[in-house]
């Protein structure tokens, strides 16, 4: 692998002391609140508040932060973008920021491996891979995460022939409570490697990651209006015969958005029908994705959360006036929509051939509690894949998810979907609201016993953790 060291790495390596008192703080809405840290997550629903919060800006420092931790009996969570929906990265005692961890540490151009500080954020990494021709070999439609962050969630894009970010993971360094680093991969220590490709930080602090990268790409993107029923009777032939798919449905209406990705070389025109795709202006791009997605929606939502009645109208007049597109860009632009309205998220993995029956049930709850649904449903694909705590391990996979503007509360519309979805086999999305214990956790993963273990071997006094990482692991601090 050729080294490669960022002008970013060297920026910070110059001003460590200041990176480390101010990269902290702009991490997920960290302040000080009478000599303690007040951390919340994106939603806003999540609050903790530490008595530390550190950002290293270098692995010695780091270590130097664990070591000390582990010495005063404090526990350790490690925090990206906040962007986690549960108490997964919150602590009570230290809270530690990885974006003085940033950038491409080496660079196999043959084999097409990259190699990249743990606290690199997706939305930084095209730019980084791009002087390789190189990019992800998908993304999910927001990227302001931690690449550690996003690899020990089981984040995950969508399109059958793909695996979520784990799958593509090809090594990790792994700091334990002595401060010092395993090496991690298929051939060295192979064993931890496997199980730690999704660990949730509570294995240790991820400081690198190396995942396997492709050939930069295009897509060419469709979006198009489709009737809820017909594509519900064949969506799983449309989920397979597509590069990517994806579709959203505001309940209380009868059609949903699709949208389709066809993968590209650059300059390669596209097959049949899509030969003509074009380049799409970047500022009428600009104007759909900021102004009429999340501009028109959080006009929507807001109303909707002070007059329910009003919602179904709402999301009929929204549905109506979508029209049907196509263009084409570099992938990363595609996949990506920026989300500036805030809400909470629950998702469960299902078993690829159930996901229609459980969508149906969803639309027949709704409409039967009479509840008002502003945000709409997001279904996903993703092909199986050997991670033991991957929501797609062994298992074609459909992701169903459902949201609620964060005025809004969500409580009861979550239990009772989430119901659903647990009766079709579903697994949660470890960053997203649920319910699940260890006990359900066991019955989900058959390798569930062998994490739980290696945590215990790995980090006895189970430092890296929390009371939201005892729950769904079994442990509690001795």
């Amino acid at each position: 692998m050729r080294e490669v060291q960022s002008e970013r790495g060297e920026r910070l390596g110059r001003g460590a002391k200041r990176v480390a008192a101010t990269i902290a703080g702009r991490a997920s809405g960290r302040s000080a609140v009478n000599g303690r840290h007040a951390f919340r997550n994106w939603a806003g629903h999540v609050h903790a508040h530490p008595h530390t919060f550190s950002g290293p800006a270098s692995a010695e420092e780091l270590a130097g932060i664990v070591t000390a931790a582990a010495a005063a009996g404090d526990r350790l969570r490690v925090v990206g973008a906040g962007h986690s929906f549960t108490p997964v990265a919150a602590g009570d005692d230290v809270m530690v920021s990885l974006d003085g961890l940033s950038g491409i540490v080496a660079v196999d151009e043959v084999a097409g491996r990259v190699r990249f500080h743990a606290g690199t954020r997706l939305r930084d990494i095209p730019a980084l891979l791009a002087p390789f021709g190189l990019a992800l070999e998908n993304q999910g439609d927001v990227n302001p995460q931690s690449l550690a962050g996003a690899i020990s969630t089981s984040t995950h894009g969508t399109g059958i022939g793909f695996t979520g970010f784990a799958g593509t993971v090809t090594g990790l360094s792994l700091m334990g409570p002595d401060g010092e680093v395993r090496e991690l991969s298929a051939e060295a220590e192979p064993e931890i490697f496997d199980l730690a490709r999704v660990g949730l930080g509570v294995l240790g602090v991820i400081t690198e990651v190396e995942l396997q990268c492709v050939p930069a790409f295009d897509l060419i993107a469709e979006e198009k209006v489709a009737g809820f029923d017909e594509l519900l009777d064949g969506l799983t032939e449309r989920m397979r015969g597509a590069d990517h798919f994806e579709f959203y449905w505001f309940p209380h209406t009868d059609s949903v958005l699709t949208k389709t990705n066809t993968r590209v070389e650059p300059g390669q025109v596209g097959p049949g029908h899509l030969a003509e795709a074009g380049v799409r202006n970047r500022w009428l791009n600009l104007l759909d994705k900021e102004v009429v997605e999340n501009g028109a929606l959080r006009l929507a939502v807001e109303l909707g959360a002070k007059v329910p009645a009003v919602v179904p109208s709402i999301n009929r007049i929204a549905q109506s006036v979508v029209a049907d597109r196509t263009y084409r860009a570099p992938g990363h632009d595609v996949f990506v929509t920026p989300r500036r309205v805030r809400f909470n998220e629950m998702e469960y993995a299902l078993p690829f051939d159930s996901g229609p029956e459980a969508i149906r049930e969803i639309r027949d709850v709704i409409e039967a509690k009479g509840w008002a649904i502003s945000f709409p449903l997001e279904v996903r694909c993703a092909a199986a894949d050997d991670v033991p705590l991957s929501t797609a391990s062994g298992r074609e996979t459909m992701y169903i998810a459902v949201h609620r503007f964060i005025k809004e509360d969500f409580a009861e519309y979550f239990r009772v979907v989430e119901e659903i979805l647990c009766r079709h086999g579903g697994r949660p999305h470890w960053g997203k609201i649920h319910t699940r214990t260890a006990a359900d956790l066991h019955e989900l993963y058959p390798r569930f016993a062998d994490f739980c273990d290696l945590r215990a071997r790995l980090d006895p006094e189970a430092m890296f953790g929390n009371r939201f990482t005892d729950s769904l692991f079994g442990l509690t601090r001795r």
